[in-house]
């Protein structure tokens, strides 16, 4: 109902007293009084951080010693069990860009070979 008298009235014809000026204005004009913006500038892109070689290197470092320490541990202890697990942690190791990993999986691929095929016969 409100709509239909609204579209029923049209434009109304507004002088105002102070400037004797007579202005056109729309019945809709008044009921939709907003401010809408637009950006002007591109939003910023996100930034992706990238690994410089240090951080490759110190951060496979750790994971490097703990696998070397599983494939030595395996010589003595358990070669099936702590070999492969120095393998998997070398394998990490050497993806992240740590050469210790490349140690841990041929001291623990030895020690598999030695528990599996050697100490059987002993």
């Amino acid at each position: 109902m409100a709509d239909q008298e609204r579209m029923n009235r049209g434009s109304e014809y507004i002088t105002e007293p102070e400037q004797d000026v007579i202005t056109i204005r729309d019945a809709r004009d008044e009921i939709y009084q907003e401010e809408t913006a637009a950006e002007i500038a591109t939003p910023a892109p996100a930034e992706r951080r990238r690994a410089s070689d240090d951080d490759t290197t110190t951060d496979g470092r750790g994971l490097g010693y703990s696998a070397l320490a599983l494939s030595i541990l395996s010589l003595f202890i358990l070669p099936v069990l702590f070999g492969a697990a120095g393998i998997v942690l070398g394998i990490a190791a050497r993806r992240r860009g740590a050469a210790l990993g490349s140690w841990a999986i041929g001291i623990g691929t030895i020690s598999i070979l030695i528990g599996l095929f050697i100490l059987p016969f002993f």
